[in-house]
């Protein structure tokens, strides 16, 4: 079937790759691979999707494994169908670092989200960073998160979450930290600019913290404007160098 490029990733050098068929069985809540509004949809029919092997090589381009899914289910099927990407990243929230490659985790998914997070220990060398999933009730074990990575010298990317409807989702006190607004291609009650940046300021001298973005700036969500991803990646490459 033809390739399907993720939007959001447009422009930015990072194509996105999903070597398995279907749903994810993790069933994180809140996960746009499987709302029903991913630009995979149908997933049943649209999935795998994987970009050519020669434009990818010609073009020398960085693969993301698994923008939708997870890297550690059908894990042997995931690192067979990309070995020949040459450049390449895996995304999982299983904390199961056996990659080639560097990996980017999850550290608080699903049920964890607003709970508890992932404590890796020792930290492999091809940890590229953690991402923690971020709301503006959840910010103690932001807190909490941040300080035990940034510590071991490990990057920390804040996901800012968005959600459908404000009455299942967000806690009274945090709606007006919420606005509707598109992101990439659908509208979610997002996190206002304002809110996003009184969370980043927190972390202005930590040069371990980053955002996935700019929450609230036009084009704020789009990878060509971050470039979290490139920079992490070429120095996981370099450290596993040695």
């Amino acid at each position: 079937m033809p390739y399907i490029p993720n939007p959001k990733t447009e422009g930015s050098g990072i194509v996105c790759a999903i070597p398995q068929k279907g749903t994810c069985p993790n069933g994180c809540k809140d996960c746009f691979f499987q709302s029903g509004r991913s630009y995979l949809e149908p997933l049943n029919k649209n999935t795998p999707n994987m970009p050519n092997v020669d434009v990818v090589v010609k073009n020398k381009l960085i693969v993301r494994v698994n923008d939708g899914n997870d890297s550690n289910v059908e894990r042997d099927l995931v690192i067979h169908e990309t070995l020949n990407y040459p450049l390449r990243f895996y995304n999982t929230s299983i904390p199961d670092l056996d990659f080639p490659s560097p990996v980017v985790l999850t550290i608080n998914p699903g049920e964890m989200t607003d709970l508890s997070f992932h404590k890796i220990d020792p930290i492999p060398k091809n940890l590229m960073f953690v991402r923690f999933r971020t709301n503006m009730w959840n910010i103690d074990l932001c807190d909490k998160a941040v300080a035990y990575y940034t510590s071991r010298g490990v990057p920390v990317v804040l996901t800012f979450m968005a959600y459908w409807q404000y009455e299942d989702s967000i806690p009274k006190g945090c709606v007006v930290a919420y606005m509707k607004r598109k992101r990439t291609l659908n509208e979610y009650l997002a996190i206002t600019h304002e809110a996003w940046r009184r969370v980043m300021n927190e972390y202005e001298g930590n040069v371990f913290v980053h955002s996935c973005g700019t929450e609230g700036i036009d084009g704020g969500s789009k990878c060509k404007n971050c470039g979290n991803c490139l920079r992490e990646y070429f120095a996981t490459k370099e450290r596993m160098r040695k």
